[in-house]
């Protein structure tokens, strides 16, 4: 019989989870308490008020938090691992734009999607902002699957409106933005689990009277933005082209109200953001999404990490499929780890390379703090966890907690995962 959310339940095992940037905590043998979908807290002993309740012993397992993918491409699943010799702008030419093109046909979409939201639902990520397509209906199909996968997410309905294929440009800005008003006034109370957030492809591909025309929508319904920002040089230059007036890229977005402060924003990438760009994402709050594979497979650099986590800035980490290949954040954090300390052997920039404890926390509280009180063990946080069996990486020594995390972190996986939680729901 399935237990009610609201009730009471304790998960015993061996529990880390990250509080700040630098803490890692580690609970041996203990228990972790929720109760209507919150943390209630982490205790040696389970507290008088909780014995009796439900338990489910995972004693030698570790406990954590979920994962949180702040920037994935849903239709780019279909293609991962290909044509990853590509830099950004020939890569979205030649794989995804066709393949995205795709998705018009609803029975495509379906067949694609249900891989997507099948593998998502099976690996550590609990918490997901996701791009679709241009296309309402696959895009609403997505949402439906993923909410029905039990997957906490936001997904956007793309907009593109020039400088994209005819096969895959909007016809006008007015009709864009009509459609995406017309696609929110029909998703954003529609599904239990999953919600729109508002998604301009980047500045290349929105002309200005489609970017204020998403200004207004997004002070009428509130909803949140994603977008793209400094990956690649030949990037940069382009926005320079299309946007002379503007200072920096990120003062694109600025200018129309959708770069942080009162609408939260999550800009995807950001290796190459100069001074004054990354003096104003701080000020607005913009959320940085880190996606250390793809930048290494789209050659577009090394996201100056370490100065992003010592400004204090806010910053998760993004799998970026199909830039990325690998749907793990497990994943993502070693990556990013790895690309940080080429940066720093190769720019000699004084800018050390990240820990195991920094990139732990941008896959969990970090990320996840986009979502509200996720990510951490904290009291108050969504019940949002992770069981992980390590028995297919056994040890001869003795490992202390954190150490048996960062093995499980290079070593196993999303394979690893045997039980999740999402907000004290359990998928599996």
């Amino acid at each position: 019989m399935e237990q009610k959310q609201e009730e009471a339940r304790i998960l015993k095992g061996d529990i880390c989870y990250s509080t700040d940037k630098h803490t890692l905590k580690t609970y041996a043998d203990s228990y972790l308490i929720l109760e209507g979908g919150l943390v209630k807290g982490v205790f040696h002993e389970i507290p008088e008020q909780y014995r009796g309740a439900w338990m489910e012993d995972c004693t030698g397992h570790l406990i954590i938090p979920g994962l949180t993918d702040l920037h994935v491409h849903a239709p780019q699943y279909a293609f991962r691992g290909l044509k990853m010799d590509l830099e950004l702008l020939d890569w979205l030419d030649t794989n995804t734009f066709p393949e995205e093109s795709k998705y018009k046909d609803l029975d495509y979409a379906r067949k694609a999607y249900n891989i997507f939201t099948d593998d998502l639902k099976r690996s550590g990520t609990t918490r997901a902002s996701v791009f679709a397509t241009i296309h309402i209906p696959a895009t609403e199909l997505l949402m439906q699957l993923l909410s029905d996968a039990g997957i906490s997410a936001y997904v956007g309905k793309v907009n593109m409106d020039r400088n994209s294929p005819d096969y895959l440009c909007e016809e006008s800005a007015m009709k864009s933005a009509m459609d995406t008003a017309e696609w929110l006034s029909k998703t954003q109370d529609a599904y239990p689990h999953v919600k729109p957030i508002l998604t301009p492809r980047f500045i290349p591909s929105c002309t200005d009277e489609l970017m204020s025309m998403l200004s207004r929508i997004q002070k009428e319904f509130h909803v949140p933005v994603q977008s793209h920002l400094s990956e690649n040089l030949s990037e940069i230059d382009w926005v320079k082209e299309l946007m002379p007036e503007s200072k920096f890229y990120g003062d694109a977005y600025n200018r129309f109200d959708l770069f942080g402060g009162d609408v939260p924003t999550i800009m995807a990438h950001c290796v190459h953001s100069s001074p004054e760009e990354i003096k104003l994402m701080k000020e607005k709050g913009v959320f940085i999404a880190h996606c250390p594979q793809s930048n290494e497979n789209l050659t577009s650099g090394a996201a100056p990490v370490r100065l992003y986590l010592d400004e204090d800035m806010n910053i998760g980490l993004g799998t970026d499929v199909a830039g990325g290949a690998n749907l793990s954040i497990f994943r993502a954090m070693t990556d990013a780890i790895q690309v940080s300390k080429l940066r720093f052997r190769l720019l000699g920039n004084q800018l050390k390379p990240i820990t195991m404890e920094e990139a732990f926390f941008m896959g969990t509280k970090g990320g996840g703090s986009f979502f509200g009180k996720v990510g951490s063990f904290e009291e108050g946080y969504e019940g949002d966890l992770l069981v992980l069996d390590e028995s297919k990486i056994p040890h001869p020594q003795e490992l202390n907690l954190k150490d048996r995390l960062e093995r499980f972190l290079y070593l196993s996986g999303d394979e690893g995962v045997v039980h999740k939680y999402i907000s004290g729901r359990k998928l599996f």
